[in-house]
């Protein structure tokens, strides 16, 4: 997935969902075209129209797709859990682009919420118009090394001690089962 033996400066990835999303597609060609230096682009596009102006792949294993992250200037993905973290597992700081479920992108507006959370967080760059994604692009084109950050990496018994403590901490009736199932199975781990 080499250009003339290097990586593509901005790799794309809208991830393996049967919903198109085709907005992404056409904001990222709008902005290549916009540019004069050219720079090299792989769009990994899944059920999405291909690319014109990139390189187009339908999909990928994980790991080519980390080391395509990995190896790049800037990473863009879709506003997915899976791939936002996953760009951000191999230490990149993506730009994310949530789907939207008033186009037909995505079931519901989970993807909206996570971007936004994890760019609050500094885990992310929300782009959520064409006129942010632009701006995003251009500005981390001029300074990939802003792009760059420590990888994020799953601690899973962390994150479960956290989550003990936040449901814990939850003004709750004793009768809610659910949560009482959540703390009895928490406390076996």
């Amino acid at each position: 997935m080499k250009y003339d033996g290097e990586y593509p400066a901005l790799v794309v990835s809208v991830g393996t969902d049967h919903h198109k999303f085709d907005r992404l597609i056409d904001w990222v060609e709008d902005w290549l075209d916009s540019r004069t230096d050219h720079p090299t682009c792989l769009i990994q596009h899944g059920a999405s129209k291909a690319p014109e102006l990139a390189r187009g792949v339908l999909r990928m294993p994980r790991e080519d797709l980390l080391q395509l992250y990995a190896s790049a200037k800037i990473v863009l993905v879709q506003g997915g859990p899976g791939s936002i973290l996953d760009a951000r597992s191999v230490g990149h700081l993506p730009i994310a682009v949530p789907r939207l479920p008033r186009l037909n992108e995505v079931v519901d507006g989970h993807q909206v919420a996570f971007t936004r959370t994890m760019a609050s967080h500094g885990e992310a760059i929300a782009a959520e118009s064409e006129e942010e994604l632009m701006r995003a692009l251009n500005l981390a084109m001029s300074h990939p090394e802003s792009m760059r950050t420590a990888p994020r990496l799953s601690t899973p018994a962390a994150s479960a001690n956290l989550l003990g403590a936040a449901i814990a901490g939850l003004d709750h009736p004793a009768d809610h089962m659910a949560l009482r199932r959540m703390r009895q199975l928490l406390a076996h781990h």
